[in-house]
């Protein structure tokens, strides 16, 4: 068991060691807790796409622990939710939100989530429903966490969501001190929300503003999902780069007092 254990750890700092290595930056070993997390039996049929979706920098970054509680706003088909879980463990909490009107647009992914909810295994993860516009957590929680999905708020399918309203919403529903995460497709910059219904991509530097405007203090960026290869000004659907666009990795915190 330990030696397991120890080979997990080590496979999943290989990442962070390896981005260390390039930028001459130090990074700190993964907590057990994390390495645990990402070799979870029960997710073996992510593990394919941990590499490319560099997991193990995402969950660094958003600094879930054990004990929290994270509110995953439109969870697709659970890869974060199921390391999520592993992460909180049982005296910890996951909320996944389906917005009402998202929620039509991807009933199987909603399925989907309801038979994760009902698996012993993920006992500790519950659904919710909502209205976009709307957003609420059934408790204060320590994590809210959005991934590709931030840019859908303000668009007619969505009810045309103001992501102003959303961020108040997100920091009405975090505690003291408790982080948003926001990773999304980097449209041009200037761009605003020009491009959230057309090319599903937005402009890191509303998202910023808009977070600040609400409260939150920008609390650092990743890089590790960034790609200078994207153009911007393409689908994130295009062959040519689906699964492999310019994704920015904010973090806002709520402030403690």
């Amino acid at each position: 068991m330990r030696t397991s254990l120890l080979a997990a750890l080590i496979a999943v700092a290989l990442p962070l060691s390896a981005v260390a290595a390039a930028s001459g930056q130090s990074h700190p070993q993964p907590p057990a807790y994390l390495g645990a997390a990402l070799h979870d039996p029960a997710r073996q049929a992510d593990a394919g796409n941990d590499a490319r979706r560099k997991i193990a920098d995402v969950m660094a970054f958003a600094g879930a622990r054990p004990g929290q509680k994270v509110l995953e706003l439109i969870p697709g088909s659970g890869y974060f939710t199921r390391v999520f879980s592993a992460i909180v463990g049982p005296k910890g909490h996951v909320y996944v939100l389906w917005p009402n009107e998202y929620a039509k647009e991807a009933e199987s992914d909603v399925a989907g989530s309801r038979r994760l909810a009902s698996d012993p295994h993920y006992a500790n993860v519950s659904v919710l429903t909502q209205p976009a516009a709307q957003l609420s957590a059934p408790e204060s929680v320590d994590v809210v966490f959005t991934s590709q999905n931030y840019h859908d708020y303000p668009d007619k399918f969505m009810g045309s969501v103001d992501p102003a309203v959303l961020d108040k919403q997100v920091f009405a529903a975090l505690k003291p001190g408790g982080v948003f995460v926001v990773i999304d497709h980097v449209a041009q910059a200037g761009s605003g929300l020009r491009d959230t219904d057309t090319l599903h991509r937005i402009d890191p530097a509303i998202v910023k503003r808009q977070a600040q405007a609400a409260g939150f203090v920008f609390d650092g960026e990743s890089d590790a999902l960034r790609n200078p290869a994207d153009p911007h000004d393409i689908k994130v659907f295009d062959k040519s780069i689906r699964g492999h666009t310019d994704q920015f990795m904010y973090r806002f915190r709520k402030p403690a007092h």
